[in-house]
């Protein structure tokens, strides 16, 4: 542990996360969305491992560009990444992702988290964290830069959603913190994302389909111009979403997904 640089001092008061020397910490009291302050250092050049945290958001967003609750007191994170694969490729750190955040976080409650397609990890099957990727590719065929943008619900959970929401701590871990949260998942990406650099999406997507949240159970599809009902069977090689609707199968590679 230890290393971390810190670009911007936290306030008196509040303590700085202790993170491995892979991240650069910038530490924002409160911005727009980490994502926007992240992309813009991305495209001025700032190295992988640059990581953006805000105790507070103004303009935080989801998938879809859906708004994010995003009060004091929860986790709001963006990781500048530049992985040297394709864009396809590179949209499998979601799931790399999905599994740091399932593991860091089931180090800090009892139980544990599963993960939902294509990027929510969820504790009793209510949503608890959320993951948006946004990237830029190169000349050369690869992503120039990924931003890797996290909200994790560690004291407040908005109550009127469409797919139920819970927080750390009203998941009984009432004493976890922002920084802990932070610290454990800063281990947990950094020893998968090194995983997936060398050994490819097959052990990531192993871990995924162990935790996975409704695999083999009915599920309910909803893509841009239809909704379907099928059987979630699996998790493609490249990050699909496998779908038996009885009549035969069908990937899923973007969508929103409800069980039950």
């Amino acid at each position: 542990m230890g290393g971390t640089g810190v670009a911007e001092a936290e306030p008196v008061g509040r303590r700085v996360p202790d993170l491995p020397a892979f991240y650069r910490l910038v530490a924002l009291e409160s911005c727009g969305s980490t994502n926007d302050e992240a992309r813009a250092l991305a495209q001025n050049g700032a190295p992988e491992g640059t990581l953006v945290w805000a105790r507070r958001q103004d303009a935080g967003r989801g998938r879809r560009g859906r708004a994010w609750s995003s009060p004091d007191g929860n986790l709001y994170m963006t990781l500048v990444l530049r992985p040297p694969v394709p864009p396809a490729q590179a949209a499998q750190v979601s799931f790399v992702t999905a599994v740091a955040l399932g593991e860091a976080i089931a180090a800090l409650i009892p139980g544990a988290p599963r993960l939902k397609w294509p990027n929510d990890v969820l504790i009793d099957g209510a949503k608890t964290a959320g993951i948006l990727l946004e990237s830029e590719p190169g000349r050369t065929g690869a992503v120039d830069w990924l931003v890797l943008g996290m909200g994790v619900n560690v004291r407040h959970y908005p109550p009127d959603t469409e797919y139920r929401a819970t927080s750390i701590s009203a998941s009984g871990s009432p004493q976890v913190t922002v920084e802990a949260v932070l610290e454990r998942f800063a281990q947990s990406f950094e020893a998968w994302y090194l995983r997936w650099s060398t050994q490819g999406f097959a052990p990531v997507r192993a871990a995924w389909l162990n935790a996975a949240h409704g695999l083999g159970g009915p599920v309910t599809v909803r893509l841009a111009g239809e909704s379907f009902s099928a059987r979630f069977v699996d998790l493609d090689s490249d990050g699909a979403l496998v779908a038996d609707t009885g009549n035969g199968i069908r990937r899923v590679t973007a969508g929103d997904v409800f069980f039950g």
